[in-house]
């Protein structure tokens, strides 16, 4: 495995996650979606850790600081959805006419 077997594999990951993102109408989808692009950003920090033969921990930490915060994120971004589900009985976006302005 090489570094730009990892790159194109993040850039996949990235380019899946922001397209889900671009194309989902459901929440949940939506923030799967983000959760794929977060992923996509762990695999960068943890390959260029790797392949640098400098300081291998930045890479590490810099994971489990996006992994806490992805954890905090869906947290919340969770307990929004299951309100908005219990108030409109949907996770449309196009549905929720009510966050326009």
């Amino acid at each position: 495995m090489t570094l730009g077997y990892c790159l194109g594999l993040a850039f996949v990951l990235f380019a899946i996650g922001a397209y889900g993102v671009m194309t989902r109408r459901h929440l949940v989808g939506m923030l799967i979606s983000v959760e794929i692009m977060l992923n996509a950003a762990n695999i960068n920090f943890v390959s260029f850790s790797y392949f640098r033969p400098g300081d291998a921990t930045a890479g590490p930490i810099f994971t489990a600081f996006v992994i806490a915060i992805a954890a905090c994120e869906m947290a919340v971004a969770l307990a929004i959805v299951i309100s908005m589900y219990h108030r409109h009985k949907s996770l449309d976006i196009d549905s929720l006419e009510e966050l326009h302005g």
